[in-house]
């Protein structure tokens, strides 16, 4: 089995608003700034032999205040500039009480069947503590961007920057791959 690393789209690898001290999700196209500096390491992952599957909620959809058209535009354009294995959305609101909404771990639990990841082995990298709890729900390494959403949960490693959130992954990736051949 493979090893995956799961990346929390906003904040990550595109810019969010802050509306009433939340963080909020682009709804159009005109909302939606990649953040190019997550290009490269993106990259180096995939070159290290992870699955980069990129995952976000996106309630927009479920309360009617975002078009299917206009996430897949987004997603359109992500998958252009980041070259992600897969992209996987839950729609739901938190009142649907769903099993792929963050904290929950169904995302990361779909994409491990889908792509044959172990998630032991496996990294969820976020700026929020809902990715974080996630993480832990499904025995996968949380890596957290310093932010004022990172909660007081559980977290494995929080960093200040999103270059040193990448390249902890792939030094605790490398890490472990030693060890399996040690093994």
């Amino acid at each position: 089995m493979r090893a995956g690393v799961f990346i929390e789209r906003d904040g990550i690898l595109n810019q969010t608003r802050v509306e009433r001290q939340h963080p909020v999700s682009p709804l159009t196209m005109e909302e939606f700034h990649l953040l190019v500096e997550a290009v490269e390491p993106l990259r180096q992952l995939k070159a290290a032999g992870l699955v980069v599957v990129v995952t976000t909620n996106q309630p927009g959809l479920s309360r009617g205040h975002q078009s299917r058209h206009e996430l897949d535009r987004m997603h359109e354009l992500l998958r252009r500039r980041f070259e992600p294995d897969d992209i996987l959305v839950c729609p739901h609101d938190e009142s649907d009480h769903c099993p792929c909404r963050t904290p929950r771990p169904g995302l990361l639990i779909e994409a491990a069947f889908k792509w044959h990841l172990d998630l032991e082995r496996s990294f969820v990298v976020s700026d929020k503590w809902q990715d974080a709890q996630a993480a832990h729900n499904a025995g996968c390494t949380s890596i957290l961007l310093k932010s004022a959403w990172n909660g007081l949960g559980h977290h494995d490693f929080v960093l200040p920057t999103v270059a040193d959130v990448f390249a902890k992954v792939l030094q605790l990736h490398a890490s472990r791959l030693t060890v399996s051949a040690l093994a």
